[in-house]
């Protein structure tokens, strides 16, 4: 019922940008809140940035400066701009969904998932 479908991921040089999309239906766009998680190999699932259905833009501290979330309510789609790319930020980038107020860090807060994307940051 709840999805979203993440796209945009690719591999660059370090210093080299991306956009990521995330396209959600199924559900009413503006009550919901939408999460970027990445997770690396060996590494746990992280929170990463957040637009939320009450007006917070939060980003995890490591981003701050260089990533960039909005939305296109017009499309029902969340975009992160993600520049100024260093190869910590390789992982598989997930967007997430949450029914609800607030940017949560923790991935149970979140009910949709998508299958993710991959960045890949090349030194």
């Amino acid at each position: 019922q709840v999805q979203v479908v993440e796209s945009g991921g690719g591999s660059v040089q370090a210093g080299g940008s991306l956009r990521l999309s995330c396209v959600a239906s199924g559900f009413i766009f503006s009550t919901y809140s939408i999460a970027w998680f990445r997770q690396a190999p060996g590494k746990e699932r992280e929170w990463v940035s957040c637009i939320s259905s009450d007006g917070l833009i939060r980003h995890v501290d490591a981003v701050k400066g260089r990533f960039t979330i909005y939305q296109d309510n017009t499309k029902n789609t969340v975009n992160l701009q993600m520049n100024s790319l260093r190869p910590e930020d390789t992982a598989m980038y997930y967007c997430a969904a949450r029914g609800g107020g607030g940017c949560p860090w923790w991935a149970a807060a979140y009910s949709g998932w998508g299958q993710g994307t991959q960045v890949t940051v090349a030194s």
